[in-house]
């Protein structure tokens, strides 16, 4: 039998100086009523039906589990009880106990959703982290096309926008699975199809018409690997805009084949049910990364085998760790401490087993759990000291 080596959980390593979240959302700025509150535990964009409610969910179960000991309650106790705290204690104070709780030093942000939430900055700044910015694609070519007069002015606006968004964010990220599926033409279009489709689109549009036109979208990709940034794909699951059979990353195969000259490196967010398939593509296509954020927050007390899913073909140097948090900081305390339990369970019993040698844990931890998006993104070193990872509640 192999011998038993013991290993601190990755929440107690420092390997890189804390968790970067490589991909998250704002939060809510003021008080929430109770149904706003469960909306957020969920993709469904409806609310739960009769008798039923979305606290009795994986990811419901594990906000109780692990949040209200941070608002000085039992852990599991009541939502209503949770509730009722969170609203004495004030928006402010909440975001600011269980941002700072997560060990996160840097969010890497969203900012394409148009909620009433924080900006980068000030998320950053209530879990005293660090901010940097990923645009989404299709938000800014909304917002071209709602200053443009003609097909010519949006290709020209477009095109510039996407170059100045580089020069200051450290990524992008496309909704294309939403607007269209991922089963798209790979090809970047040729000048006469992208044209016909802008002028399409622009003449039928009404001021903040939605982008679905997928010439156009596969247009925003295209213009984004030019940059050489980062491009993030959100891929799986999500809210029931999406047909998720066209949202499997393996759709993907063609165009990741034929991006890969660009240098640009492709990020699959989320995945799930498709997880496994996006961790084959990180595994042949050296451009190419799997995300587990999202995933794991849904998959609560499942997510150490989710996880375990995800390792079986994926480089390690090649998963990353995000929340995906949107509107509530629970998510981001959710988000942490089921990646950072699945990863330390995963990781003891595969060096209990002797398949893994206790000495390369933290080193394998450091890298999913901010490393790799240390140098995929270009952030700078955190310094040590500054926001240290806490012991589960």
């Amino acid at each position: 039998m192999a011998n038993r080596t013991a290993t601190a959980p990755p929440a107690e390593q420092p390997s890189g100086g804390g968790l970067v979240d490589h991909h998250c959302h704002g939060v809510a700025r003021g008080p929430l009523t109770a149904s706003r509150f469960t909306a957020y535990l969920t993709e469904s964009d409806a609310p739960a039906a009769d008798g039923t409610t979305f606290f009795d969910s994986q990811l419901g179960f594990a906000v109780r589990r692990w949040c209200p000991p941070l608002l000085g309650l039992p852990a599991h106790c009541a939502p209503a009880d949770y509730l009722a705290r969170r609203a004495a204690l004030g928006a402010d104070e909440v975001n600011r106990r269980l941002l700072g709780a997560t060990g996160i030093t840097d969010y890497v942000v969203d900012t394409g959703l148009a909620d009433d939430l924080t900006t980068h900055h000030e998320l950053a700044r209530a879990g005293g982290g660090r901010a940097h910015e990923i645009v989404r694609l299709e938000t800014l070519a909304e917002h071209t096309a709602d200053k443009s007069g003609s097909g010519r002015e949006f290709l020209d606006g477009l095109q510039e926008a996407v170059h100045a968004a580089a020069r200051s964010a450290v990524g992008f990220k496309s909704v294309a699975a939403y607007r269209h599926g991922l089963d798209f033409d790979p090809a970047p279009p040729g000048p006469g199809e992208l044209r016909a489709a802008t002028d399409g689109w622009l003449a039928g549009r009404e001021p903040g018409g939605r982008l679905h036109d997928p010439v156009l979208l596969r247009h925003l990709l295209w213009t984004a690997a030019g940059t050489g940034l980062p491009l993030q794909i959100h891929t799986g699951f999500g809210d029931p805009d999406l047909r998720l059979h066209r949202s499997d990353p393996a759709l993907l195969t063609d165009f990741i084949k034929a991006v890969r000259p660009t240098g640009c490196p492709l990020v699959l967010l989320h995945a799930y049910p498709y997880h496994r398939n996006a961790a084959y593509l990180a595994g042949v296509f050296p451009h190419v990364y799997a995300d587990v954020g999202l995933t794991l927050s849904h998959t609560g007390a499942r997510a150490t085998a989710v996880l375990a899913e995800v390792l079986e073909l994926a480089p390690f140097g090649k998963v990353m760790f995000s929340t995906d948090a949107y509107g509530l900081p629970e998510l981001y305390v959710a988000g942490t401490r089921l990646f950072t339990r699945a990863l330390g369970q995963l990781t003891q019993a595969w060096v209990d087993d002797g398949a893994w040698p206790a000495a390369e844990v933290p080193r394998i931890a450091g890298l999913i759990g901010s490393e790799t998006a240390r140098r995929l993104y270009r952030l700078p070193a955190w310094t040590p000291g500054c926001v240290r990872l806490r012991e589960a509640a």
